[in-house]
């Protein structure tokens, strides 16, 4: 399956090198950042130097800012105390903001990454953040548009700290939100000019700030991609933030039609479907025998989170009807890897290698779901052990 035009690029990001040395004041200098670490904060400051420093080359794989041009390293602040990291952001914005929060001034040395690591809040809202405090180091004012829009689609990149990876998995949440808005959707035109009219900054326009990127993104038309990237080029670095949308839009208008791509948009949304209606419509479709469809919902469901179980059992499902035991067995150990119920897949592995011919491997399956789980598989998996070890003392 054709996977979508930049998420392929950050499904995976593999860890980068770079150098860092611990400045004075306990200050961990990387490539791009120097990361403040208070009291017993040390270790965190370590592990997320190397995140942030993934991050910044994901994003740099889009936008292409001139990493030099950055007049000093961006500042990040890292505590693992929450009370201590309640009080300094109180003091500075008057409340508090769980996980993480970015705070930007005209003063640039002001300006920091603020994270409570460790914290519940912190993977999602550092994932947001993050980008913000990216984009706002080389362009102190971006259309807002395209920083809220932009901070939530690059919130599906999620840090496996064991790997030392980045993971995509698409943000949907909120795909069905954008859609039930219907004829109430401010125009695509309305959302890029925002920061000159009097369309308000709200959820409503976050969420379509998101679509518009989403479909800019990745509806396949290279002209809507290109015409994206190129906007980027333009942005005024110390500019206000009207002035960046207007010069975009004019930008827009030399080769876009609005019209046009308010029709493309349209249909662009309604070909989009979330994780749980593709899990969905795959199981009606499993049910109903056409393993085709299902397959084909199930492999789109990985394109969106290739690190759910769902989709790989089923699609060991699927191919273990088709007698591809092999191609079964990968999956269903996949959905194993990914969390899925521990004694239903080895029992559906134990039924695969049975069915394979691989009498040992399979006994060895069937045992584990009977010890995993003897309530619901200890005497189907007895029955089906007796029945091989039987087979076993008739064959001559």
């Amino acid at each position: 399956m054709k996977r979508l035009l930049f998420q392929a690029v950050l499904f995976f990001a593999a860890v980068s090198l770079f150098s860092q040395s611990v400045g004075a004041g306990g200050t961990l200098n990387t490539q791009h950042y120097a990361i403040v670490s208070e009291s017993g904060a040390e270790r965190a400051a370590e592990i997320l130097s190397q995140e942030l420093e993934l991050r910044f080359d994901a994003y740099n794989r889009l936008f292409r800012f001139d990493p030099g041009s950055l007049r000093e390293p961006l500042k990040v602040r890292v505590f693992i105390d929450p009370s201590a990291y309640d009080s300094y952001v109180s003091a500075r914005v008057g409340q508090t903001r769980p996980g993480a929060v970015y705070l930007h001034y005209n003063q640039q040395e002001r300006r920091e990454l603020l994270v409570c690591k460790g914290s519940a809040e912190e993977p999602s809202m550092l994932a947001h953040q993050a980008f913000v405090q990216y984009l706002r180091g080389f362009v102190s004012n971006p259309p807002a548009w395209m920083r809220e829009g932009f901070a939530i689609y690059f919130s599906g990149i999620k840090f496996d700290p064991g790997a030392g990876i980045l993971k995509y998995e698409e943000n949907l949440a909120w795909l069905e939100a954008v859609k039930s808005l219907g004829k109430d959707a401010p125009a695509l035109r309305g959302i890029m000019e925002a920061d000159f009219s009097a369309l308000p900054v709200s959820s409503s326009f976050q969420i379509c700030s998101w679509a518009l990127v989403s479909f800019l993104l990745n509806n396949g038309r290279e002209d809507y991609f290109r015409t994206l990237v190129e906007t980027f080029m333009i942005l005024s670095p110390q500019g206000a933030a009207q002035d960046n949308s207007r010069e975009v839009l004019r930008r827009m208008d030399l080769w876009t039609d609005f019209t046009a791509m308010e029709r493309d948009y349209a249909a662009y949304l309604d070909s989009r479907r979330t994780f749980a209606d593709l899990m969905e419509e795959g199981r009606r479709a499993y049910a109903a025998k056409d393993a085709v469809s299902a397959e084909l919902c199930f492999m789109s469901a990985l394109d969106q989170r290739p690190t759910h179980y769902a989709p790989y059992y089923y699609l060991g499902l699927i191919y273990y009807e088709e007698k591809s035991y092999d191609m079964a067995e990968e999956y269903y150990k996949s959905s194993l890897e990914y969390g899925a119920d521990e004694a239903l897949v080895s029992y559906a592995l134990g039924v695969n290698a049975l069915s394979a011919g691989r009498g040992a491997d399979a006994v060895s399956w069937l045992e584990r779901a009977a010890a995993t789980d003897p309530a619901r598989y200890q005497a189907r998996a007895a029955e089906l052990i007796n029945r091989l070890q039987e087979g076993a003392r008739r064959t001559p």
